[in-house]
């Protein structure tokens, strides 16, 4: 029996590729509309406050961040100023391509010369993948190649792995991290103004920009209109092996960074989950697996069987 999955993209040849791939490449902006963004990163570049970092929550750590990311500045207005810029300038095509839904993070991405790594990983999980999809829409404002670290995914990962993701969980592929950018990413160069559509939940890396040129970009994250998000929530200090479910919204993420404490919350449920590591053999193996959200459980089929046969009565 298989499970009723809820459209991304309006598009029936577009949405097949994406629920294969877990990503598919579009056209989006026309030039004009890519000028009109590059200037609007470049007209409020003075209004941001600088990029947090784990030292800002008193967090000790070797890791550095080298781009520019507005869902990490200090200037709450000036993130909320990002967001409607660009959810303005999306609307009418997110309106074209995408089934009914919602933005809720709004970034501009600049890598500078020589830096800009973005880790490999997979975005925080922002509803129940098991019901629907989150998704990013990752749109270059200049070319983006390999020799200015353009975004690279793991195709088919998507909802294969990390079924409980949040800045505070550790991640299963956090031993593999370098077999799988050596050996699984695609590298997907894309002309200014096209876009990828993402699942959040596919790996994906970026490498460091190798030229002396404007590496920008955006990435919009959107969930389903009718749905809430939510944030997965582990307060290492407290319970190294307990996930809170809290109920979260556009708001919650303006005043949100990758190491704050969450305050003010709502939890909506909790549950136990330890972290935990996978082989390399055991990546491959889950890699070919089905996807977590195609898998019902028997408490799930029963009920349905139940339910047919109350209605035949």
């Amino acid at each position: 029996m298989s499970i009723p999955r809820r459209k991304v993209l309006k598009d029936h040849k577009l949405e097949t590729i994406f629920q294969k791939e877990g990503y598919v490449s579009i056209p989006f902006l026309n030039s004009k509309e890519v000028d009109i963004l590059k200037q609007a990163f470049f007209d409020t570049l003075q209004e941001s406050g600088g990029h947090l970092g784990p030292e800002d929550e008193n967090h000790s750590t070797k890791q550095t961040i080298t781009y520019d990311f507005t869902f990490i500045d200090k200037n709450i207005a000036y993130k909320e100023k990002v967001f409607d810029i660009i959810s303005d300038a999306f609307a009418q095509h997110i309106n074209k391509y995408l089934d009914g839904y919602k933005p809720i993070i709004a970034n501009y991405i600049r890598k500078k010369t020589d830096g800009g790594e973005v880790p490999l990983h997979q975005n925080w999980a922002f509803i129940d993948e098991k019901k629907c999809t989150s998704i990013s829409i990752w749109c270059p404002l200049v070319d983006s190649t390999i020799e200015n670290g353009t975004l690279a995914v793991v195709p088919k990962s998507h909802k294969r792995f990390g079924k409980v993701r949040g800045p505070m969980i550790r991640s299963e592929l956090e031993d593999i991290k370098q077999y799988i950018i050596d050996e699984k990413l695609t590298p997907l160069e894309t002309k200014a103004g096209n876009a990828v559509i993402l699942d959040d939940s596919i790996i994906h890396h970026s490498a460091i920009n190798k030229t002396d040129g404007l590496r920008l970009t955006i990435q919009l994250i959107l969930i389903p209109k009718e749905k809430t998000s939510i944030h997965y929530h582990m307060d290492l200090s407290k319970d190294k092996d307990k996930v809170n479910v809290l109920d979260v919204d556009k708001n919650f993420y303006m005043q949100f960074n990758p190491w704050k404490k969450a305050t003010n919350i709502v939890v909506k449920e909790s549950f136990s989950y330890t972290p935990f590591s996978l082989s390399i053999d055991d990546f491959e193996q889950q890699l070919k697996a089905k996807r977590f959200d195609q898998v019902r459980d028997k408490k799930s089929i029963w009920d349905s069987l139940t339910f047919v046969f109350k209605s035949k009565k």
